[in-house]
């Protein structure tokens, strides 16, 4: 099933996800799968519960479509519940990042150029990996959203100035999306 995206301004996207407890998350298989469903649909690499409406601490990403510049993407796909990172290096990259909650904006991010993540896949088996570079930058955005960040507060002043406009608008309901949005702002 597609899902709405919430978008700029929706509370959902600013809140701390919850934890999820595996004994009373029958459905999470079905849920993450709507997840990656809805992400594919709107033409996105990766998606965070609270980007669908559920302050739950799950992310997925998929670096399929992005493997033509980034070889090392291709057969990235990572299904995530209750992710924490273990490790982030001092090393940082910048790169401009865009957001399906935010349409039409983008913004330069700058982030840790390794991480290392423990987290439980859907079958809630603990796992630990590390990764570097643009896929490193798709999980590090993503967590972010379940923390109730947004790319758009990495932002230099000078930038967050520039898209203050488009921001307002979106909060207004003023969007350009090719995919279903949903907003909880007030």
């Amino acid at each position: 099933m597609i899902l709405p995206i919430y978008v700029y301004g929706s509370q959902v996207l600013r809140a701390k996800a919850e934890k999820v407890d595996s004994a009373n998350e029958p459905d999470i298989k079905s849920f993450v799968e709507d997840m990656v469903a809805t992400m594919h649909n709107a033409d996105g690499c990766g998606l965070a519960a609270p980007q669908v409406g559920v302050s739950k601490r799950i992310l997925v990403v998929d670096g399929n479509d992005l493997a033509d510049r980034w070889p090392e993407l291709k057969g990235f796909h990572r299904e995530m519940i209750n992710p924490e990172f273990t490790f982030e290096s001092e090393e940082t990259s910048t790169y401009e990042e865009g957001c399906l909650s935010v349409p039409g904006v983008d913004a330069d991010v700058v982030r840790p150029k390794r991480i290392k993540v423990r987290y439980l896949d859907v079958d809630f088996n603990e796992v630990e990996e590390e990764f570097d570079n643009f896929a490193a930058r798709m999980i590090q955005h993503e967590m972010d959203h379940l923390n109730g960040i947004l790319f758009v507060d990495h932002a230099s002043p000078i930038r967050k100035k520039m898209i203050s406009g488009k921001l307002a608008n979106i909060v207004k309901g003023k969007i350009k999306a090719s995919y279903k949005v949903r907003s909880d702002a007030k």
